[in-house]
């Protein structure tokens, strides 16, 4: 009898595993760390249905490169069955190098090393726990399979992983705005010339589809409650390294180093909760920074933000550092730890790297800025840059 299971998914319904390599791999221990990752880290302190994880977006992820491959076999596009297996452990597996809470802390607990790098090397540890049999989905992954439009459908500015992550986070958080014609956009992709592109007819839900990028960049992922929640959860790691403040294992090796000397397996035995455990612990710690940042992260008393058009003046900055010395009764080093700015940076579309190409009927291919009429053109070029100021609350 031929393998065959479903998981019941809340976006997309039923996602089939019809592969008993695919089926091992979701069962692996390093996999199922991804139910214990937030996919939005902070986020549900603004939008409380925003719990879910990164196993539910690979999982989503999966599913769309599957159907992906499923609608350009239909076309003709020669993709043979141990290259689909391979494309779909891939994007099964993309995010594995994810750290507790996600982007929040990439550059925090990990430092100089993205989740990609580490991603890379867990599906390297994977494939040889498995035999090999992981190679192609590697080299898919890192760009290095001579088709490269199985390495865009991971990693591009068209990808399934876009495509879920934006359509997994407008139903959870409920903003409708990120709702995109993810099932037409399947059904218009095509292969010319060795790459992905989009037929036609599929011009405006490409255009919809970076518009709702844009709309949730600054709706939710840079909305300024999380803005403030992340930049606090950022504080609270920094805060307890600069100090050597203690906590259980294995966190304790990421807080007090050194990271050369951390393993695989033990950056795979972290997770959310014991990031939580310790801000939870850290409520009464005698440094007043460290209590003041974890005390609001677990009640939800998060820091102000405010966005400027332009550099915050820095007599406003100073004004309100030395307000925080003077009512809680920190010195200026402390004070800065808790008044801080920054710039948050959003783009709709990289015209320079991996553009969107759309086939027409007579064959010509244009970037889907040139397009007639195009709605995503030249104006919105350049990156969209805002300046915050965030201060704690008192």
């Amino acid at each position: 009898m031929a393998f065959h299971k479903i998981i019941n998914d809340p976006v997309y319904g039923f996602i089939t595993i019809d592969d008993p390599l695919i089926a091992e791999i979701i069962a692996h221990p390093y996999y199922q760390r991804l139910r214990r990752i937030h996919q939005m880290a902070m986020a549900h302190l603004v939008y409380p249905g925003a719990v879910h994880t990164r196993l539910h977006h690979s999982l989503g992820a999966y599913h769309l490169m599957r159907n992906a491959l499923i609608e350009l076999c239909s076309k003709g596009i020669n993709i043979t069955p141990e290259e689909q297996q391979a494309a779909k452990i891939a994007i099964l597996l993309h995010d594995i190098g994810h750290g507790p809470f996600s982007h929040a802390l990439e550059q925090v607990l990990t430092e100089n090393l993205h989740h990609e790098e580490i991603s890379i090397l867990i599906i390297k540890e994977l494939n040889s726990r498995f035999g090999g049999t992981l190679q192609m989905a590697m080299d898919i992954f890192m760009n290095n399979y001579p088709k490269k439009y199985l390495y865009q459908l991971i990693s591009g500015q068209l990808d399934v992983d876009r495509m879920d992550y934006l359509n997994r986070d407008s139903f959870f958080t409920g903003v409708y705005e990120g709702v995109i014609g993810y099932d037409r956009i399947l059904k218009m992709l095509t292969v010319h010339n060795g790459e992905l592109m989009v037929e036609e007819k599929g011009i405006y839900s490409i255009e919809k589809f970076l518009v709702a990028r844009r709309l949730m960049y600054w709706q939710v992922y840079l909305h300024k409650t999380v803005l403030s929640a992340e930049q606090m959860l950022q504080r609270i790691i920094k805060r307890a390294k600069h100090i050597g403040a203690a906590c259980q294992q294995p966190l304790h090796h990421f807080i007090n180093g050194p990271l050369q000397d951390i393993t695989l397996d033990q950056f795979c035995s972290i997770d959310d909760t014991d990031v939580l455990m310790a801000i939870k612990n850290w409520r009464t710690h005698p440094d007043k920074v460290l209590a003041l940042l974890c005390n609001g992260i677990i009640d939800r008393k998060l820091f102000k933000v405010q966005y400027f058009p332009h550099a915050v003046d820095e007599d406003l900055i100073d004004q309100k550092r030395k307000a925080v010395m003077q009512s809680l009764d920190l010195n200026a080093e402390e004070a800065n730890w808790l008044v801080f700015t920054g710039v948050a940076v959003s783009s709709t579309y990289n015209f320079e790297n991996e553009p969107i190409h759309i086939l027409f009927k007579d064959g010509s291919v244009k970037d889907i800025t040139e397009v007639d009429n195009a709605l995503i053109n030249e104006n919105l070029r350049p990156e969209v840059k805002k300046h915050y100021f965030c201060y704690i609350r008192f």
